[in-house]
């Protein structure tokens, strides 16, 4: 076999919870330019998947651009604001599906939330698949069990903030 191989990776981004969960912890905001360019060094990307929310406002319109420009696919749904004012935009059966289907496919998969929903998941593909997962996360708002289940756990900090 080459020696010039890269390992292959799958990125997943939550959008709405690393948002959430940056705000909440830091008051800022993620980095994604950075965070591209750490997490995928020496990396050959396959897929790159940002799931959000669809919106007519300007200012998100161009953060989904950005995110296009970085190298993501953005994946939008509907924003659904309920009667009682509650809101939903889960995208958590999505990406769960996306990464079921490309798991066999690559070396490991990186998923940037820090939702515990997400633990089964990450279990199901590394025992089925042999694939390994890094889970980037707030420590403080991600939940433990996803954070034991991943083979690697990368704080999101300083680092990956503006």
């Amino acid at each position: 076999m080459s020696t010039d191989h890269k390992e292959t990776v799958a990125l997943f981004v939550d959008v709405q919870n690393v948002y959430y969960t940056c705000r909440d912890a830091y008051q800022r905001h993620f980095d994604y330019n950075h965070w591209w360019a750490a997490a995928t060094h020496s990396l050959e990307v396959v897929s790159a998947k940002a799931y959000t929310t669809a919106s007519q406002d300007p200012k998100r319109r161009q953060f989904h651009h950005i995110l296009r420009g970085i190298g993501f696919e953005v994946m939008l749904k509907p924003f659904i604001q309920r009667r009682d004012g509650s809101a939903k935009g889960d995208w958590d059966v999505g990406i769960t599906l996306d990464v079921i289907e490309i798991a066999p496919h690559v070396d490991r998969v990186i998923l940037v939330s820090g939702d515990g929903d997400f633990q089964l998941l990450v279990e199901r593909i590394q025992q089925k698949y042999g694939t390994h997962v890094t889970v980037y996360g707030v420590p403080q708002n991600t939940a433990q069990a996803l954070i034991e289940s991943a083979d690697q756990f990368v704080n999101i900090d300083n680092k990956f903030l503006l």
